[in-house]
């Protein structure tokens, strides 16, 4: 299977993909057609361990690999996680299941796609007897960042930078990313929002002086974001399993269609269920979950994509984006694949802010898309709610995702369809919100919160989180976002 770039740029294969990670002409590459996922599979898959079905799923994309390669890189990769479901099912009431991403080794979903993604490069390096060292460029909202920093640690002909907002993701996730060791990792922070470390990172990518001076001095550019097709494709994996497990668990019936509730910020995440569905998972529909940066919920419903708006800072960080770079794989197939669509609606994006398409071809194109958007308060009272009812505490994402799904329920009336709900992170990432919510007190300080949450819910406290207060600060460094291009040069680029 060959990979086309959504502005045109054509490559051989998936390796050279995921070595590229973003195309040199600006587009994300996508595979050339959607392998299909039979009834017969997802039988056959119900019975096996999630890394099997994984490397599966995998393969049918990943076609210049072999099926042995990807079920070792997956053994290697789920094997960090706590137990051997890295994408548990928990079951909350009838039809109603939370599909639990969290269970890494940072506590968020990107752990499933970014400890095997590390195993894909290296391997991608062999097969096209790269020499030169792999920079892996990565802008982050908070999750990404850890979850990369601790995938590629250390992993030898890498090195990786992370630029995060300083002051736009939680307390905790700064600390993970600040206390990160490794001798090849650099940390960053910016005096922005997560847009501008995105916006400025793909500059890089398309800056042909600083490709070629970065060269030069033995470094080839990729990324880690969910712009590189190997941090999709293994998430496409999780969208499977989870109707496999609902299959092998007789909570539904071949053939049966289920919704899945999707928090979303990039569109990643989302965008990997939708490839599921293109696929042949029986989906009804992709429930795209926002705060109130509600870019996506009015894309969906109104056909306007427009950036010219307030952004918020809230309690669900890795949400506050307003360029959801992914969104331009779906605008790819909407266009029927035509590059000069995308080409259009991204110069008036950089040109405008904004783009504007037909709502009824949206619903037409793509009926299992619905966006809902939750306000700090809604989002606040979920996580109250559902822990008084369930005695289950929700991180803030996820809560969003259930805010959704309770709006979508009272239009719908769907109480009978089968909805799983992506949670996306450890509650303990957010201690202070999710201990606000559920306590009505406050305590600000994210150490003294973690352990109050501890003793309010009994829910333990994860090593990850609790090692945190043994751990040296190693990366301090903040930076104007207008000197991302030059920090990097000044890091890399060899002088004579």
């Amino acid at each position: 299977m060959f990979y086309k770039s959504t502005r045109g740029e054509e490559v051989k294969n998936s390796s050279a993909a995921i070595l590229n990670g973003i195309a040199n002409d600006g587009g994300l590459y996508v595979p050339s057609s959607f392998p299909a996922i039979t009834a017969e599979d997802l039988r056959d898959m119900s019975d096996l361990e999630y890394k099997d079905r994984a490397a599966y799923v995998m393969s049918k994309f990943l076609t210049d690999y072999s099926l042995e390669e990807l079920t070792e890189y997956a053994d290697n990769a789920y094997s960090r996680f706590e137990d051997s479901d890295p994408a548990p099912l928990v079951k909350v009431d009838d039809n109603t299941y939370v599909m639990e991403l969290w269970h890494g080794p940072t506590l968020a979903f990107k752990d499933l796609a970014l400890t095997i993604l590390p195993y894909l490069m290296t391997g991608a390096r062999k097969k096209h007897a790269i020499d030169k060292t792999t920079l892996i460029l990565v802008a982050t909202s908070g999750d990404t960042g850890k979850a990369a920093l601790e995938g590629f640690k250390d992993v030898e002909g890498t090195e990786i930078v992370v630029f995060y907002p300083s002051e736009g993701v939680s307390d905790m996730q700064k600390l993970q990313m600040q206390t990160t060791e490794g001798k090849n990792v650099h940390v960053i922070g910016i005096e922005g929002n997560f847009d501008d470390a995105q916006n400025a990172v793909k500059a890089v990518f398309g800056d042909a002086d600083v490709r070629q001076r970065l060269n030069k001095s033995g470094y080839m550019l990729s990324s880690a974001n969910s712009i590189n097709f190997g941090r999709l494709v293994p998430q496409i994996a999780y969208y499977i399993s989870a109707y496999t497990d609902l299959l092998a668990s007789e909570e539904i019936s071949e053939g049966d269609e289920i919704n899945f509730v999707v928090p979303s910020g990039n569109f990643g995440n989302v965008l990997a269920g939708y490839y599921a569905c293109r696929m042949g998972l029986p989906i009804k529909q992709l429930i795209v979950a926002s705060n109130c940066n509600n870019i996506l919920t009015d894309f969906f419903s109104s056909g306007e994509y427009d950036t010219n708006r307030a952004f918020y800072k809230t309690m669900s960080p890795s949400m506050d984006i307003l360029v959801s770079s992914n969104l331009e794989r779906l605008l790819f197939e909407l266009g029927d694949r035509d590059e000069n669509f995308v080409k259009t609606l991204m110069k008036d994006l950089k040109e405008m802010g904004r783009y504007e398409l037909d709502p009824e071809i949206l619903d037409r194109k793509f009926p299992q898309f619905i966006g809902y958007s939750s306000t700090e308060d809604e989002t606040r009272d979920v996580m109250d709610n559902f822990f008084d009812e369930y005695g289950y505490l929700l991180d803030p994402h996820t809560a969003v995702g259930m805010s959704a799904y309770f709006k979508y329920l009272s239009e719908t009336i769907d109480g009978d369809t089968a909805t799983v709900i992506v949670s996306t992170a450890n509650p303990y990432k957010f201690p202070q919100d999710v201990y606000a919510a559920v306590s009505k007190s406050r305590e600000d300080n994210a150490k003294k919160a973690m352990k109050k949450l501890h003793v309010f819910t009994g829910m333990d406290i994860p090593e990850a989180i609790s090692e945190l207060d043994n751990k040296d600060i190693l990366h301090d460094k903040v930076i104007p976002k207008a000197d991302i291009k030059a920090t990097i040069l000044a890091l890399f680029e060899k002088r004579k």
